[in-house]
């Protein structure tokens, strides 16, 4: 019995269809809906959509047809089918086809942008639901092309132009080692598919796993490494289903205890689940149900979503040539929601983004609540990934704008107050505190006495690094790996930051990599610390999980940062400690002790974003031009920006300058 296909929804709006808060959805949207109407584009081939917005059902030919299907006319797209059958990357022998939905590809030719003040974009849909919707009900894969304005086919013309080639860096071919076949197998026994087409992979897969929680669901964090294997290895198909249905979450109105948060946040993770069909024992159905924190321990919000979601998209479209997905108008408007939640006013003094504690890949209280440097360096990524994709018109300039001196002033704050080395150590051990003027040298007033005494003997000579936090009167000095991977990688700190961070990994290396890389943070919080930073939580002991443990998924983020400085030498270290015990040891989501020696206490075994993690950076050093196509250089023009230059505010001096010092030409 083949599946329907549907979305639970318990919204009452939706935005990412051309309706705008609408109410419009009851607790599920099923049925004829003969009414239906985007605004086709007149004169011109609708191009496909997913069209998952309500429960659509019909016979063809006598055949029982899933609630939702569609016809991709760009690049022949199945993303929901009643015939499908996985194999890296591919639905095979798709014949029979149900569509419902016109042009979503570019909604409306009557979508608009209008600037009101500090809100920097409103989108509103002409229309409404008055035309009868489109439905096609045969249609061959051999016979699908995608035909312009002028008649010529558009898929063919990319090619010939090098833009809208698969794969337009071919990947060196070599016999992969039985350990890279094993990790594939699993990796692909992780896919998960959404009426017949792959749409993501669950966290972790552990057949003898009996109570898996939330690790049978496809996480957008867990999922950025699994999507990064499959586009290197040339299999993008997964990868825009997730980007498509995704989207398509976004657009649900989320509520906790009567409140509803910001209308772009992204889930962190959703499931697809399979229920009968409005009450009946015979026919089932699929639904995408979806966590937005409501379920999450301790209901935290999963800000980094939205930001990994943006730099997923430029990524496909930089590995694939496929750029039409971007610049599309849902995911024009998708970026643009993300950014309004991200870039709104508020009451905070700095750049950075203010969040609880646990809003990213650490989800658990870990004392990183206020400026974490990971939320800031996935924060800048996402900027300069926006900047890329955004279409620049009328109603987007102001959004640019703001964009680019959000980027200068948050490169200058990170750099400046974040970085320690051992002279800005000693800087701060001399610092006066209680200082009232405009040219304050310790502006935070942090007191000398924060400094930890691990810090003076761990900190190298040649080395340095971006602390975890900063708020008034307070720095954590922990090394935490992924924020500063992701300064490397983003360009957030400068060159010569950047060549210190990997410096000072060689020179601990066994305290980062030690036994299986890397931390996750160094150190670890212990005794009466851990009982007050931690609530005393059981997960998190010390040297474990969050709290010092190591996490061999962070090996590809490694891989990247060492490619970009051009010391691939670490990353192949790294790489080797990891290939002796990962396959011996089940691909653990996470390993204990100082060292990383034992396998993690509560950690799940064939962990995918282990094996993903692994397999690609196996092949970033195959093709580092592949990896050159993930990461920025160094943007001098960023210096150039400062938003003290447009203001009368009777300022003596910009501080700007200490970062231009210390860049390398």
């Amino acid at each position: 019995m083949n599946p329907s296909c549907r979305f639970i929804y318990s919204c009452k709006s939706i935005s990412s269809f051309g309706f705008l808060r609408s109410q419009f959805c009851p607790k599920m949207l099923t049925g004829q809906f003969s009414n239906f109407h985007v605004n086709f584009n007149q004169g011109r081939l609708f191009h496909g959509y997913p069209s998952r917005l309500m429960g659509f059902r019909g016979k063809v030919g006598g055949a029982q047809m899933p609630v939702c299907a569609k016809v991709s006319i760009l690049e022949q797209s199945r993303v929901c089918s009643n015939v499908g059958i996985w194999s890296r990357g591919r639905v095979k022998d798709v014949k029979l086809i149900r569509c419902i939905g016109g042009d979503v590809k570019r909604h409306s030719p009557t979508v608009e942008t209008k600037i009101n003040g500090g809100s920097f974009e409103r989108m509103y849909v002409h229309g409404g639901v008055n035309v009868k919707p489109l439905v096609v009900d045969w249609i061959d894969k051999d016979e699908v092309e995608d035909v312009g304005e002028n008649g010529k086919n558009v898929d063919n013309e990319r090619n010939e132009e090098g833009t809208g080639s698969r794969n337009r860096v071919p990947r060196k071919q070599r016999e992969e080692s039985e350990m890279e076949k094993e990790a594939w197998r699993l990796l692909e026994r992780a896919v998960i598919t959404y009426c017949n087409s792959p749409v993501g992979t669950v966290a972790a897969n552990d057949p003898n796993d009996k109570q898996p929680l939330n690790y049978d669901q496809v996480f957008i964090r867990d999922f950025v490494p699994s999507a990064l294997a499959f586009l290197l290895k040339g299999d993008g198909e997964i990868v825009k289903n997730f980007l498509l249905h995704t989207l398509q979450l976004q657009s649900w109105e989320k509520t906790v205890d009567c409140y509803s948060p910001g209308q772009g946040l992204m889930p962190a993770s959703f499931k697809v689940r399979t229920v009968p069909l409005d009450g009946s024992n015979e026919k089932i159905e699929e639904v995408l149900d979806p966590d937005f924190g409501e379920s999450a321990i301790g209901r935290v919000a999963p800000v980094d979503s939205g930001l990994w979601w943006i730099i997923l998209l430029r990524a496909y479209g930089k590995l694939t040539g496929d750029y039409a997905l971007q610049e599309r108008v849902d995911f024009q408007t998708g970026i643009r929601l993300i950014l309004n939640l991200c870039l709104t006013d508020g009451f905070d003094m700095f750049p950075s983004l203010l969040v609880t504690d646990g809003s990213c890949m650490i989800d658990r209280r870990m004392g990183i609540h206020g400026h974490p440097l990971e939320i800031q360096a996935l924060f800048y990524s996402a900027l300069k990934c926006s900047r890329e994709m955004l279409t620049v018109n009328d109603g987007s300039k102001n959004l640019v704008s703001t964009i680019n001196n959000r980027l200068s002033a948050l490169s200058f704050h990170i750099r400046e107050y974040y970085w320690v080395d051992m002279k800005k150590i000693n800087e701060i051990y001399r610092y006066k505190t209680e200082e009232y003027s405009l040219d304050a040298t310790n502006k935070f007033n942090i007191y000398p006495e924060q400094i930890p005494h691990w810090l003076m003997d761990w900190t190298p000579e040649e080395g340095g690094y971006m602390i975890g936090n900063l708020q008034p009167a307070h720095m954590d000095f922990r090394f935490f790996t992924l924020g500063n991977l992701w300064s490397i990688v983003s360009s957030l700190g400068t060159p010569k930051q950047n060549e210190a961070i990997l410096n000072l990994i060689e020179a601990k290396w066994d305290d980062i990599i030690g036994l299986m890389p890397l931390k996750i943070c160094y150190p670890a919080v212990e005794g009466e610390e851990w009982r007050i930073i931690t609530g005393s939580d059981p997960k998190n002991t010390p040297w474990s999980y969050h709290n010092g443990g190591s996490w061999p998924t962070l090996l590809w983020q490694f891989t990247l940062a060492c490619i970009k400085m051009g010391r691939s030498r670490l990353a192949e270290q790294a790489l080797a400690i990891a290939e002796k015990r990962l396959s011996m040891d089940r691909w653990p989501e996470y390993y204990d002790t100082r060292h990383g020696k034992f396998v993690g206490k509560q950690s799940r075994l064939h962990q995918t974003w282990t094996i993903a993690g692994y397999l690609t950076s196996k092949m970033l050093l195959e093709s580092p031009e592949l990896a050159s196509l993930l990461y920025w250089d160094e943007d001098y023009e960023l210096l150039e920006i400062c938003v003290c230059a447009l203001t009368k505010s009777g300022r003596k001096k910009c501080s700007r300058g200490a970062a231009k010092s210390q860049i390398l030409v």
